[in-house]
C-alpha cells in the first residue's frame, strides 16, 4: 500500500470537529462512507496508457538518467505510473527535433496542416472514453466532466484544422507612388508550451491547435502531476501521422523549474505559451527577456461574480453553482468572490446553500458522483488556510468547512461561507477549491471598485435584467471575458486570456492563430511605368 494510501487512512475530523451551525448539521449528504475505490480504471485501448516514456521527435523515449517519478490518483493515494524525470539536457533534445521538423513543416499548405490536425480530432472522439478515464484517474474530476473536457478539447482541434487554410495576408494601398505593399502572415517558429494539470487535454490542445494550424513545431512540457493525458494525446498524434519531431511531449517533476527555464532561455524557442500562476508567469517573462521571446500567459484569475437585486434569483443561484464549483472550484475562470445586493442576499444564500447540499462528493469513477478531491495536500491546506482566515475575521460558514477524511486525504466539503467582508483573504487570493465565500454590497459603484481591486484580471460575471446597467458594468468590469446572465463563458470560438496580472494574448477562437503568426511586409517599387507598346 502506498505512502500515500497510509497517510489518508491517517488523516482524521479531529482538528474540525465543532459544528457550525444545525442547518450544517442536519442536511450534509456528502458521501463518507468509505475510502474511494483503489481499482484502476480499464482501459478499451491500454495502449494508450504510456508509463515511463515521453515522446520526442517521432519516438518514445526515456529521460537520459533513467530517473522517472511517480503520479499518484488524487482520489485514492494510489500509484498511477511513473514518467520520465527529463532535465534540461533532455529538453533541448526536444527542441533541437522541432528545430529540425520546422522548416517542411512550415512549407505545408494550409489545407495539409488541416488535414493532419482533422485526423487527431477524429482519433480523439474515437478514444474518448479512454480519454476520459485517464483525466479521471490522474486529475479526479468526475468522469462526466472528464467526458466533457475531452470534447472540449477536441474542439480546439476541429476549429483549427478550419483555420489553417484561411490565413490570410493583405493588399494595402502605398501612399508612395509606383509602390505595391502586401503583407503576408508566417508562424513564428518553435514554440515552447506549458500546460496545467486542471484540464489535462484541454490546456494542450487550445495551445497545440493554432501553433500547428500556423505551421510551427511544439515542444510540449506537460504536467507533473496529470502527464497520462497529454502523453495519450502524443499516442494519437503519431496514430494521426504527424510527421516526427512537429510535436514532442515532454515530462518532469524535480527538474521542473530546470526545463522550465531551458525552454524560456533556449534561443531556438521563439515563443512561449503558459497557463498557470501569476508568479511563476513573472519568472518565465523574467528568463525570456534576453532572447525577446514572444510570449502568451493566461495566469491567476479571483474572479468576481456578481448578483443585482433585479437579477433572476434562481438563475443567478444556478450561474454561481455552475461558476464556483466546476472541477471542485479549481478552474482559473471559477467565481472566487461572489457579491450579492443586500435586498437579496439572504434569499440567495438560503437557495444557493440548498443547491450545494445536493452535491456527491467522492471518486470521479464511482455513480452519480458530482465532485471529486482536490489535487494534493496543497491545495486542501490553502482552501482550509482561507476558511480560517475568514472565520477568525467574522465570517461564518453556513454549510461544509471540513476536511472528508473517511473519503480520503485529499476530499473537502463543498463550503459556503456568509458575511464576507473585502479584509479576509479569498478578498484578495484565489482559493483554487470547493469554497464559495459571499459578500455583500449595497451599490453599482461600489461593486465594480470592489471587483476591480484585485490585481488580476481575467474573468467576471455578474447578473441583473437591466440593459443599461449591464452595458454600463460589462464595460467597467477590468478583465479580459465578461459573463453577462450566466456562470459558463469557455468557448472554442470565443477569446481567452485576462488584463493585468492575468497575463496577455488569447486562445481560441479567430484570434488564437494570430498569437503563433508573425506579419511580413513586402514592399516592391518602380511599377508605376505606364502600359508598354
Amino acid at each position: 500500500m502506498s505512502l500515500l494510501r497510509n497517510l489518508q487512512r491517517s488523516v482524521t475530523s479531529s482538528s474540525r470537529l465543532a459544528v457550525r451551525s444545525n442547518f450544517q448539521r442536519t442536511s450534509l449528504p456528502f458521501i463518507m462512507t468509505r475510502l474511494a475505490s483503489s481499482k484502476a480504471p480499464k482501459l478499451n485501448d491500454p495502449s494508450l496508457f504510456k508509463p515511463n516514456v515521453a515522446y520526442v521527435n517521432g519516438e518514445w523515449v526515456k529521460a537520459a538518467s533513467g530517473k522517472t517519478f511517480e503520479v499518484y490518483d488524487p482520489a485514492t493515494g494510489d500509484l498511477v505510473g511513473t514518467s520520465p524525470e527529463f532535465t534540461g539536457k533532455d529538453t533541448e533534445n526536444a527542441i533541437a527535433a522541432a528545430a529540425a521538423a520546422f522548416p517542411l513543416w512550415r512549407t505545408k499548405t494550409g489545407r495539409e496542416k488541416s488535414k493532419y490536425l482533422r485526423k487527431w480530432y477524429d482519433l480523439m472522439v474515437e478514444n474518448g472514453e479512454d480519454l476520459a478515464k485517464l483525466i479521471t484517474w490522474e486529475n479526479g474530476k468526475p468522469l462526466a466532466d472528464a467526458k466533457g473536457e475531452v470534447a472540449y478539447a477536441a474542439s480546439f482541434f476541429e476549429w483549427f484544422s478550419e483555420e489553417a487554410p484561411r490565413i490570410y495576408g493583405d493588399t494595402i494601398p502605398a501612399s508612395v507612388p509606383g509602390n505595391r505593399v502586401v503583407t503576408i502572415k508566417q508562424p513564428v517558429g518553435v514554440c515552447g508550451l506549458i500546460t496545467p494539470w486542471n484540464f489535462p487535454a484541454a490546456m494542450v490542445t487550445r495551445k497545440l491547435g493554432p501553433a500547428l494550424a500556423a505551421g510551427c513545431t511544439v515542444v510540449v512540457k506537460t504536467p507533473g502531476e496529470t502527464p497520462f493525458t497529454a502523453l495519450a494525446l502524443a499516442e494519437l498524434a503519431h496514430r494521426a501521422g504527424i510527421p516526427k519531431g512537429v510535436v514532442n511531449f515532454i515530462t518532469t517533476l524535480q527538474h521542473t523549474p530546470e526545463v522550465g527555464e531551458t525552454l524560456a532561455t533556449h534561443p531556438t524557442i521563439r515563443k512561449i505559451s503558459f497557463t498557470g500562476s501569476t508568479q511563476v508567469g513573472r519568472l518565465l517573462m523574467k528568463q525570456a527577456s534576453p532572447t525577446l521571446k514572444i510570449l502568451s500567459m493566461e495566469l491567476g484569475g479571483n474572479a468576481p461574480f456578481i448578483v443585482f437585486d433585479d437579477a433572476d434569483v434562481d438563475a443567478a443561484v444556478a450561474g454561481a453553482i455552475a461558476s464556483k464549483f466546476r472541477s471542485s472550484g479549481q478552474t482559473c475562470v471559477c467565481a472566487n468572490r461572489i457579491y450579492v445586493q443586500r435586498g437579496i442576499y439572504d434569499e440567495f444564500a438560503k437557495k444557493f446553500a440548498e443547491k450545494v447540499k445536493t452535491f456527491k462528493v467522492g471518486n470521479g469513477f464511482d455513480e452519480g458522483i458530482t465532485h471529486g478531491p482536490l489535487i494534493h495536500d496543497r491545495a486542501i491546506k490553502k482552501v482550509a488556510a482561507h476558511i480560517k482566515d475568514a472565520e477568525e475575521k467574522g465570517a461564518k460558514v453556513v454549510l461544509g468547512g471540513q476536511q472528508m477524511p473517511d473519503l480520503g486525504a485529499n476530499f473537502y466539503q463543498p463550503t459556503v461561507i456568509t458575511g464576507m467582508t473585502k479584509d479576509m483573504a479569498i478578498s484578495s487570493e484565489e482559493t483554487f477549491g470547493p469554497v464559495a465565500a459571499l459578500f455583500p454590497f449595497s451599490s453599482e459603484r461600489e461593486v465594480v471598485d470592489l471587483a476591480n481591486s484585485a490585481e488580476v484580471g481575467l474573468a467576471g460575471y455578474f447578473f441583473s435584467r437591466d440593459l443599461e446597467r449591464i452595458t454600463r458594468v460589462a464595460e467597467a468590469l477590468e478583465v479580459g471575458m465578461v459573463g453577462i446572465n450566466t456562470g459558463l463563458i469557455s468557448d472554442t470560438a470565443s477569446p481567452f486570456g485576462g488584463v493585468k496580472q492575468s497575463g496577455f494574448g488569447r486562445e481560441g477562437s479567430k484570434y488564437g492563430i494570430e498569437e503563433y503568426l508573425n506579419i511580413k511586409t513586402i514592399t516592391w517599387g518602380g511599377m508605376n511605368k505606364p502600359l508598354q507598346n
